[in-house]
């Protein structure tokens, strides 16, 4: 049967032939289906996406294009632009309007959801909705996004998901078929490029298997089987040989470095490695990488190092190297693509930017990317290489995610990175979605990804990461306050409550139901064995191990209360010591009375480290970790202005002065330790202490080793009843969680019954993670008096989240007395906030955090890039990507307080957005061409949805 014309010119008008899967997909979008697309990073999925815009502009219909970060957006805006023409394609982004009217629009997901809930008359007509990167729903911050817009479209409307392989695609296209009716699972495991795998090792590049067979090219994935490479098995051997007998060597002093961490990948060995290896065995330098790769034709190509500080170096040790890449011609054509993008930027913020070294390594055909740098300088890589101008490109991992980079060859420095906490091997789903960025379609024949060889290398390990795909999604899907206001406003709160139920999360929790059941038969007879292993002969030693499991639960709670409380007030308290304030220090070595003096408030590091004089008469500095709670002054002496700490009749004297004053006032210092513990808490465990002393097992010789077993068994008992839990509440685990936040929205007046109040009608407003504690502070009038830069540094607070390697960044405090004292008292809000999550069973919120606060009152104040990136330590791209977040939850709050009638808080808003929007944080390449800013109406469909923009990644 012959095509219809609608597809057929469709399909023709590429210069390519169609895959069978892309076909498959528009014949099932044409006959009026639905469609879950999962396929491999680069296998032109999104095919699928642009028939459905192709049809819903011949019926004349609208189509909604929705991507995850703003990159993508704007990437696809162009694609469609170039395709279709300006006048029908629209752009809507957190701060990018364009032609928002047209048939076809592309957005973030965000702005989608918001105009769901806003019942937005820009939904009239719509014909097709697609969800590019559709797996981004198991992100753990924003993937309820995309279940709220799948749930809450109109049935009318057409789905297109588009998503990466995932293993259990056929779940989740039974989950869209449930909820949107007539969805067909189309799914491909085969790249279009063929993909190599390599090994470098020394200056030379080994296949990693002996076939020399590419990964996902000629046959289903999931049939891959190739035998490592023997060559590259010896090797291993080899070197473990040689590591193992230089550690039989007797060595001097300065040979006994540890062994760092080693994994199945590589990543751990002696510090001196080199000196003790072959060349062969050693690390390849960046410029012998970059210098292998031009040689065997692998350029360009994209080094994946896990670490933006990582990427920086390796540009910088290029540019020493003097390597070069690119010819005269290149060169101009780069030179002409850099002066576009930085076009309007002042010389000052240029040098601040340190653009004199990146400009030198982009003529050179090098460059980094990274979510550090300046938008419009990521911006300038990305089309310098997709026009094969950059030849090498050094990368975080957030590249693999959307954009369009692709190359000939990928490259991964290390298998192991640092996920916030700990070092770990990275995924066989991360493998995948990083080394499918080589090879490019219509350009390439095959592509490459090359692992470099690392101490303590497995080839069998990194062949088996190779080979599996498995990437199971998993639903991150959770009820918020704002979620819970806008579905009861829009749905009634019944109605609200099955829509929830219906959401990925809930089909995966029910179909979880077996696997869970035998867990629990398994802990269960695991746990019968432990407890025969600690049978005491005294009595029953199951009883005394739960006593004491109770007494340290009890005291653990007591303490993580304590220290979440009052670490914050800590600091602020600590930084409020004179000269002379006499203290209690409530623990650590250094406990017990002391006089302050010098308060320590400066740039230190660690935060504000007063010196003081102990009554033991030494001198020493002291910090945060002396002080598990707020400090307070219980009296003052008198300092000497020529006080010296070195001389030891001065010490003594201040010190009697301290100990006369501390007679005068009888000070108590138990009122001073961490926390006096509640005291209904504190006499049950003295109960439970004294029961377990009277137990007839406490005197036994052999108690602990029964307790180690017991210990084990109550491991398993607890999680088990978390499993028994989890299954039986396996049909309402949402709608309970939502019950909760309705419980305390009611508690606050921001639901009556089924009715959304003007409280609550101000919260819809507000998209972010603290929604209520934000809602909170504005209701409690804590921003009315504010100018516009002291609301900026108090909204930061709860925007902002510190990355984990910047806890050791000097915090820039805020100088001005007014937004300290609102930063406080957002602190108070919140602890009363969760004090009523805590009384409803709900999971604690994050904490504010006032790291950005000095650089965004000193940024709303008219201070220069370069004076806030200096004293603030942060890089360009983390300043801009902070300040549009503050910008944008100003726009939220502005909006807020206007529907509480509140017009000074929305004009200092106001006020407070066009303050912080200039310089870099207001320009991008796209706002050269237009920049139409939001209308008051599209303002609302257009804010982030929590602490950090997705739409401004």
């Amino acid at each position: 049967m012959a095509r219809t014309s609608t597809a057929q010119r469709f399909a023709e008008s590429f210069d390519f032939e169609l895959d069978d899967y892309q076909r498959e997909a528009i014949d099932h979008i044409e006959a009026g289906a639905g469609v879950l697309v999962a396929a491999p990073t680069g296998a032109g999925k999104t095919v699928a996406g642009e028939f459905a815009v192709e049809l819903a502009l011949e019926q004349g219909r609208k189509a909604f294009y929705t991507t995850p970060i703003k990159a993508l957006s704007n990437q696809k805006f162009h694609d469609l632009v170039n395709r279709h023409g300006a006048d029908r394609v629209g752009l809507l982004t957190g701060d990018s309007s364009i032609n928002a009217d047209a048939p076809v629009v592309v957005m973030t997901t965000e702005v989608l959801r918001n105009m769901i809930y806003a019942r937005s008359a820009a939904l009239d007509n719509l014909g097709f909705v697609v969800m590019d990167e559709v797996h981004y729903l198991a992100d753990r911050f924003r993937g309820s996004v995309w279940e709220e817009v799948i749930i809450g479209l109109a049935d009318s409307v057409q789905l297109v998901a588009l998503s990466a392989t995932v293993s259990n695609a056929e779940e989740f296209g039974d989950w869209l078929d449930e909820v949107r009716g007539d969805i067909r699972i189309v799914v491909s495991e085969r790249r279009p490029v063929p993909l190599y795998q390599h090994v470098m090792v020394g200056r030379e590049l080994h296949d990693l298997f002996a076939d020399e067979a590419p990964t996902a090219a000629a046959e289903p994935v999931a049939a891959a089987r190739h035998d490592v490479n023997p060559a590259l098995v010896r090797f291993a051997k080899e070197e473990s040989r040689l590591v193992r007998d230089d550690a039989r060597r007797p060595r001097g002093r300065s040979g006994r470095g540890k062994s760092g961490r080693r994994s199945g990948y590589g990543g751990g060995a002696h510090r001196d490695h080199r000196a003790k290896v072959p060349k062969r065995f050693q690390i390849p330098r960046r410029g012998d990488v970059v210098e292998a790769l031009r040689r065997d034709n692998l350029l360009p190509a994209i080094v994946f190092i896990f670490s933006r500080a990582g990427c920086d170096a390796a540009v910088g040790q290029l540019l020493h190297d003097g390597v070069d890449l690119t010819t005269r011609a290149d060169k101009a054509r780069i030179a002409a693509i850099a002066d576009r993008h930085i076009a309007g930027l002042s010389e000052a913020d240029l040098a601040a930017l340190g653009y004199g070294e990146f400009r030198d390594a982009l003529l050179r055909g090098i460059a980094a990317h990274h979510a550090g740098m300046l938008p419009a300088l990521k911006e300038c890589v990305e089309e310098c290489f997709v026009g094969g101008l950059i030849k090498v490109v050094f990368a975080t991992e957030t590249l693999a995610l959307g954009i369009n980079m692709p190359a000939r060859s990928v490259v991964l420095e290390k298998l192991v990175k640092f996920n916030g906490e700990s070092h770990v091997d990275i995924t066989p789903g991360e493998y995948t979605q990083l080394t499918g960025r080589a090879g490019r379609r219509g350009i390439d024949t095959e592509g490459h990804a090359v692992v470099l060889w690392q101490p303590g290398f497995d080839p069998r390990a990194v062949a088996g990461l190779a080979s599996r795909r498995t990437y199971p999604l998993r639903s991150s899907f959770a009820p918020t306050y704002n979620m819970a206001v806008n579905l009861v406003g829009a749905v009634g709160r019944d109605r609200a409550r099955s829509l929830l139920e219906q959401s990925f999360a809930q089909f995966q929790s029910d179909r979880s139901v077996v696997g869970l059941a035998r867990r629990v038969s398994r802990n269960e007879e695991a746990a019968a064995e432990l407890w025969q292993r600690a049978a005491c002969e005294r009595g029953d030693f199951a009883s005394y191990a739960r006593l004491r499991e109770e007494i340290s639960t009890l005291e653990a709670q007591a303490a993580r209360s304590r220290r979440s409380d009052r670490r914050a007030e800590a600091q602020v308290a600590l930084e409020a010591l004179r000269p002379g304030d006499i203290v209690w220090v409530p623990s650590g070595r250094h406990g017990g009375w002391s006089v302050v003096i010098e308060p320590g408030v400066g740039d230190d590091r660690q935060g504000p480290r007063p010196l003081v004089l102990g009554q033991d008469r030494q001198v020493r500095r002291l910090g945060l970790a002396d002080f598990a709670v707020p400090v307070q002054p219980v009296s003052r002496v008198r300092v000497p202005k020529r006080f010296s700490p070195r001389d030891s009749h001065s010490r003594r004297s201040l010190g009697a002065a301290m100990d006369a004053r501390l007679a005068e006032i009888d000070a108590t210092p138990e009122r001073f330790r961490p926390g006096a513990m509640d005291a209904e808490v504190a006499a049950r465990i003295e109960e439970l202490r004294a029961e377990l002393r009277a137990h007839p097992c406490h005197g036994c010789p052999d108690r602990e080793a029964h307790a180690r077993w017991a210990e084990r068994a109550l491991r398993l008992e607890d999680e088990n009843a978390k499993l028994r839990g989890r299954m039986q509440t396996r049909t309402n685990t949402i709608a309970t969680r939502f019950d909760r936040i309705c419980r305390v929205l009611e508690s606050h007046g921001y639901l009556d019954g089924d009715e959304v109040t003007r409280e609550g009608r101000m919260l819809a407003r507000i998209y972010n993670e603290l929604d209520l504690v934000a809602a909170e502070v504005l209701r409690a009038g804590v921003l009315d008096d504010l100018d516009p830069a002291q609301l900026a540094a108090v909204l930061s607070s709860l925007v902002y989240e510190a990355r984990r390697s910047d806890d050791r960044r000097p915090v820039w405090r805020v100088a001005d007395a007014a937004a300290q004292a609102a930063i406080d008292e957002v602190w108070r809000i919140h602890r009363r906030v969760s004090l009523a999550e805590r009384d409803a069973r709900l999971e604690r919120g994050p904490d504010p955090d006032a790291g950005f606060a000095g650089p965004a009152h000193a940024w709303a104040s008219g201070a220069g890039l370069a004076s806030v990136l200096g004293e603030s330590g942060l890089t360009a791209g983390d300043f801009v990507r902070w300040v549009r977040q503050v910008i944008d939850f100003a726009d939220q709050i502005g909006n807020a307080a206007g529907q509480l009638g509140n017009t000074a808080v929305r004009d200092t808003a106001r006020r407070a957005v066009g303050a912080m929007r200039r310089g870099v944080v207001d320009f991008t390449a796209e706002d050269v061409e237009a920049d139409e800013g939001l209308d008051e109406d599209l303002a609302d469909e257009a804010f982030a949805p929590r602490r950090t923009d997705p739409g401004r990644s």
